[in-house]
């Protein structure tokens, strides 16, 4: 059996531009992705760490950090599209989140950026739920 917990924001510092030639530039915002394995004696499963910054010029607006995990049994086999399946499921909690809680910031038109899976070594990952 798979059980997912519930995404935990674990970062959330927004600070706005003070200098409003600040405001008025570009937002870029960078998404780093980061997974983790999780192991006791009875489940295995893995940990999903989401880090999204918005900046702009050289100011900081926003870091928000967002974990979510799975815990499985040990006698369940995962596979390559499962564990896709799960990190995409991941990310959306954590863009979700992000869409609700950005109403009150100055980046309410950003997004946050899309997880870009070439870059995720899925045969590799699979290694940690072995």
């Amino acid at each position: 059996m798979i059980e997912q917990t519930e995404l935990v924001v674990t970062k959330w510092e927004y600070n706005p531009p003070a200098d409003p030639a600040i405001a008025n530039e570009k937002t870029i915002s960078h998404l780093d992705f980061d997974i983790m394995k999780k192991r006791n004696s009875i489940k295995k499963g893995i940990a999903c760490k989401f880090t999204a910054r918005f900046i702009k010029g050289e100011h900081t607006v926003l870091t928000y950090v967002g974990e979510d995990s799975y815990v499985i049994d040990f006698a369940d086999v995962i596979d390559r599209n499962e564990l896709i399946n799960m990190i995409r499921n991941s990310y959306l909690k954590f863009y979700e989140k992000f869409e609700f809680r950005k109403l009150a910031t100055s980046l309410n038109t950003s997004v946050v950026c899309t997880l870009d899976e070439s870059l995720i070594d899925f045969d590799g990952l699979l290694h940690l739920l072995i």
